[in-house]
C-alpha cells in the first residue's frame, strides 16, 4: 500500500519537473533572460506553483545542458558572455563535425541520403522568424536546423560521436541564437544548400570545408557582437 501511494507522488513530481524544465529552457531561448542573469530557485518556485525541490530538479536539468551555470553559493545564472566560452565550444564543433560529415559521405547508404534530402527540404520551408516568438530564430526552424545537421552526421554509424555532436549542439544553441541577428548579410539559406549539395554528390572536401566556414560565421558573428549590445538596441 505503502508503495501503490507513493508511486503517483513520485511520478507527479517528475511531470512538474519535466513541465519546469521546459518551460525554463524556452524562456532562455527566447531571451526572457539576458547573459548573466540569475535564476532564483524561489522566485521560480512561486512563478511556476511548484516546490523548491523540483525547480531544482529543473534547473540541474539545464546546466547539465550548458544553458545554465550553478554559482558556488550564489545560485544558477544563464551563463555569462564570454568570448572564451563560446569560442572553445565552435572550435571543438569545427574539430569533430568535419570528420563525422567525412563519415558520413563515406559510409552513409541511399535512406541516410533521403534523409539529408527530406531534412534540408524542411528547413528551408520553416520560416526562421514569427512574429510572435520575438527576434530570435523561431522554435520550429531551431528544430529544422538541429535535425538537419545531425541528419548529415548520422551516416557515420557512430553514436558515441553523435553523442558527442548533441551535447555540443545544446551547448552552443543560446550563443548561436544570441548571434542570429548580427550578420544581416549572411546567406544561410545558401550555406544550407551547399552542405546539402556536396553530401549528396559524395564530395567530402567541398562539405567538410562548407561546414567548417558554416561553423566559423556564426561563432565570428557573435565574437565581433557581445549579446550586450543586442539587449541595448532591442
Amino acid at each position: 500500500m505503502t508503495q501503490a501511494a507513493h508511486t503517483p507522488t513520485s511520478s507527479g513530481k517528475q511531470m512538474l519537473s519535466e513541465q519546469v524544465y521546459a518551460s525554463l529552457r524556452d524562456a532562455i531561448m527566447r531571451g526572457d533572460y539576458g547573459p548573466g542573469d540569475a535564476l532564483k530557485p524561489q522566485e521560480l518556485a512561486k512563478e511556476q506553483g511548484v516546490s523548491l525541490a523540483v525547480v531544482r530538479e529543473a534547473l540541474l536539468r539545464v546546466v547539465g545542458e550548458g544553458l545554465a551555470d550553478r554559482l558556488p553559493n550564489r545560485g544558477f545564472a544563464v551563463p555569462a558572455f564570454s568570448d572564451r566560452r563560446w569560442q572553445e565550444i565552435a572550435e571543438a564543433r569545427r574539430t569533430i563535425e568535419p570528420v563525422m560529415l567525412r563519415m558520413s559521405i563515406a559510409r552513409g547508404d541511399i535512406d541516410w541520403e533521403a534523409r539529408v534530402r527530406a531534412a534540408h527540404h524542411r528547413l528551408t520551408r520553416t520560416p526562421a522568424y514569427v512574429p510572435e516568438e520575438g527576434e530570435y530564430y523561431s522554435a520550429a526552424w531551431s528544430e529544422a536546423h538541429r535535425v538537419f545537421h545531425r541528419t548529415l552526421l548520422e551516416g557515420c554509424g557512430n553514436p558515441v560521436l553523435l553523442d558527442t555532436f548533441d551535447r555540443m549542439w545544446t551547448a552552443s544553441e543560446l550563443a548561436r541564437r544570441w548571434s542570429a541577428q548580427r550578420a544581416p548579410d549572411r546567406d544561410g539559406v545558401q550555406e544550407h544548400r551547399l552542405l546539402e549539395e556536396a553530401a549528396l554528390a559524395r564530395d567530402a572536401d567541398t562539405a567538410a570545408t562548407a561546414l567548417v566556414q558554416h561553423l566559423t560565421l556564426t561563432a565570428a558573428g557573435l565574437a565581433d557582437h557581445p549579446p550586450h549590445e543586442l539587449a541595448k538596441d532591442s
